[in-house]
C-alpha cells in the first residue's frame, strides 16, 4: 500500500474554505482507497504552519499514477495553486499498519 501526504499553507485565511473545496474535488477520484481533506487542528506545541491536509492510500503506485492522472487531479490543481503557499508531499510504501501497544 503506499499512503500519500501533502501539506498546505494558505497565507491568505479568508481563502482557506475556497482551497478545501478545491481539494475536496480529489475526492471524486476512484482510484483511492482512502482519501480525506482535514483542516489542520494546530494542537502541536512546536509546529502550528500547515493549514490543510490531504491523506490518501493507494494499492499500489499504478493507483497512485491513475490517481494523479485523473483529469480531477488537475482540476484541484488549477483552483488550488493561486491560493496556497507551500506545499509538501511525501509518498511511502507501508505493507501493514503497526500501532502501538497502549
Amino acid at each position: 500500500m503506499i499512503r500519500h501526504i501533502v501539506f498546505f499553507t494558505v497565507p491568505d485565511r479568508a481563502k482557506l474554505d475556497e482551497v478545501r473545496s478545491g481539494l475536496s474535488i480529489l475526492t471524486a477520484i476512484p482510484h483511492a482507497r482512502l482519501l480525506e481533506i482535514g483542516m489542520n487542528v494546530k494542537t502541536d506545541q512546536l509546529g502550528t504552519d500547515v493549514d490543510i491536509i490531504v491523506y490518501g492510500e493507494f494499492d499500489d503506485e499504478a493507483a497512485l499514477a491513475a490517481y494523479k492522472a485523473h483529469p480531477n487531479y488537475q482540476r484541484s490543481i488549477e483552483r488550488v495553486r493561486p491560493l496556497r503557499e507551500m506545499r509538501i508531499a511525501a509518498d511511502y510504501e507501508t505493507d501493514v499498519a503497526v500501532r502501538a501497544p497502549f
